[in-house]
């Protein structure tokens, strides 16, 4: 039996890994952007930019959610497969 999903098709889940990609990227520069003026002596930035930074944890759970939607629903799939 040949399966109808196209190979450049998106599955479950794949938005969502991909959003939780940029926020853990904006917070990493966020991270960056923050740390330079403390590494280098200057005034520090104020704390929202500390709070920006905790967007790296929220990327990182975003991405792991849709990880675990891909997951159940292959799971899904091979299920309705196997019964088939």
């Amino acid at each position: 039996m040949r399966d109808k999903t196209q190979a450049n098709s998106a599955a479950a889940g794949d938005g969502l890994i991909r959003a939780g990609a940029l926020v853990f990227f904006l917070g990493a520069v966020a991270t960056a952007v923050t740390l330079v003026p403390l590494l280098l002596g200057t005034k520090p930035f104020p704390t929202y930019m500390f709070g920006l930074s905790m967007l790296m944890g929220v990327g990182f759970l975003m991405a792991g959610a849709g990880l675990l939607r891909s997951i159940a629903e292959g799971r899904r799939r091979a299920r309705e497969g196997v019964r088939s």
